[in-house]
């Protein structure tokens, strides 16, 4: 049986900063069931220059997927289309004077019939969600942020729970900007190991500030409807982040790889 997806919901919010610098793609609101990538990007600059570049990824990753069949899709057009969305980059640096640097993180996922492909760059996170039969659910797949707090907590030089709360939890490692010397590639996790009633939940840091991983499996655990399931995030984060919070929840509904 083909793997079927249903409708993704999604969040992008300001938060309470001062603008948007968070991008997603579809636009919210505009995933059906037709839709095969999705993407979460968390602009970098400042005001206007880190939304200009968070959405110049999501539009040149959508304008150069467009007309490509799903089932064409892998590593090597992949590939590509971060190189397209690094040459528009570069290309509006070219023509917008820039008082600061600006870039962005990736978070990608494409779904297709032979498998779920997942890339990142910088610390926007991609989880990959399954429920067992006892309730609790499972991270099968949590991408490994490119980070300063994370290099360190690999090195063991600081906890988990030190890393949540370190001054520099905010310096990431990869970003995508333009006329770098040597482009960041993303890191890629593909798995054919999807079943029904799996998620993929995309999100950027904001959201990473009011929801811990206990709480998104709890969350998850406990409501059945992917707009319950987004509410509930939502509410953690208007309590507890300081930052923009955008992210795509995208359900497996039928079939399996």
């Amino acid at each position: 049986m083909e793997t079927q997806y249903t409708k993704a919901y999604a969040l992008h919010q300001q938060g309470k900063r001062s603008n948007n610098e968070d991008a997603i793609f579809p636009p919210k609101n505009q995933a059906d069931e037709t839709t095969h990538f999705y993407i979460v990007c968390d602009g970098m600059g400042g005001h206007e220059h880190g939304e200009v570049a968070s959405n110049s990824v999501c539009e040149s990753f959508a304008t150069y997927l467009k007309d490509l069949s799903p089932d064409d899709f892998d590593e090597t057009v992949f590939d590509h289309a971060l190189d397209f969305a690094y040459d528009r980059l570069d290309q509006i640096d070219d023509a917008i004077e820039m008082n600061k640097k600006m870039g962005t993180t990736l978070a990608f996922l494409h779904l297709n019939k032979k498998q779920a492909f997942m890339a990142h760059i910088g610390d926007s996170r991609i989880y990959h969600l399954r429920k067992g039969n006892d309730g609790n659910v499972q991270i099968l797949y949590q991408s490994s942020d490119h980070s300063l707090v994370n290099e360190l907590v690999k090195a063991e030089m600081i906890t988990e729970e030190e890393a949540a709360h370190h001054p520099k939890k905010n310096i990431i490692t990869r970003a995508m900007q333009p006329h770098l010397e040597d482009r960041f590639r993303a890191t890629i996790h593909t798995t054919r190991d999807v079943k029904a009633g799996d998620r993929f939940f995309l999100c950027s840091d904001g959201v990473l500030e009011g929801v811990t991983n206990d709480q998104l499996c709890d969350i998850v655990a406990h409501n059945d409807h992917e707009a319950s399931i987004i509410n509930a995030i939502n509410e953690l984060c208007q309590a507890h982040s300081r930052d923009n919070y955008s992210a795509w929840l995208v359900p497996v509904r039928g079939g399996s790889f």
